[in-house]
């Protein structure tokens, strides 16, 4: 079973910044694509970020150019640096490891507990 731990989140003025970090338990973390979601009051769960194993990233349009999310295989940690922070950005953010097991094909799907990220001034 992988756990994950997140932090980073807290209150930051408009134009400011936060680096998110996930934190895995477990040897296999190289092996999944992580995920950064959020989820702002009143809206769905959306995508912010995801990176592959082999570090190929996405971003949503409404981050791009913003946050970048990276990975620290050596350390089992994902991290989510977020620049010129919008009061639209407020949200718990939460890390997500995924892949499909080989030959089960199953999917292996975990999510940390999320952490507050609030743009206010």
């Amino acid at each position: 079973q992988v756990q994950l731990v997140e932090s980073g989140g807290g209150l930051v003025q408009p134009g400011g910044s936060l680096r998110l970090s996930c934190v895995a338990s477990g040897s296999i973390f190289s092996r999944y694509t992580v995920g950064w979601y959020r989820r702002a009051p009143g809206k769905q769960r959306e995508s912010a970020a995801t990176i592959t194993s082999g570090g190929s990233t996405t971003y949503a349009d409404s981050v791009k150019g913003r946050f970048t999310i990276s990975r620290d295989k050596s350390k089992n940690t994902a991290y989510l640096q977020m620049n010129s922070l919008k009061p639209e950005d407020t949200a718990v953010y939460y890390c997500n490891l995924r892949r499909v097991a080989p030959i089960t094909n199953v999917l292996q799907d975990y999510w940390g507990q999320g952490t507050q990220v609030t743009v206010s001034s």
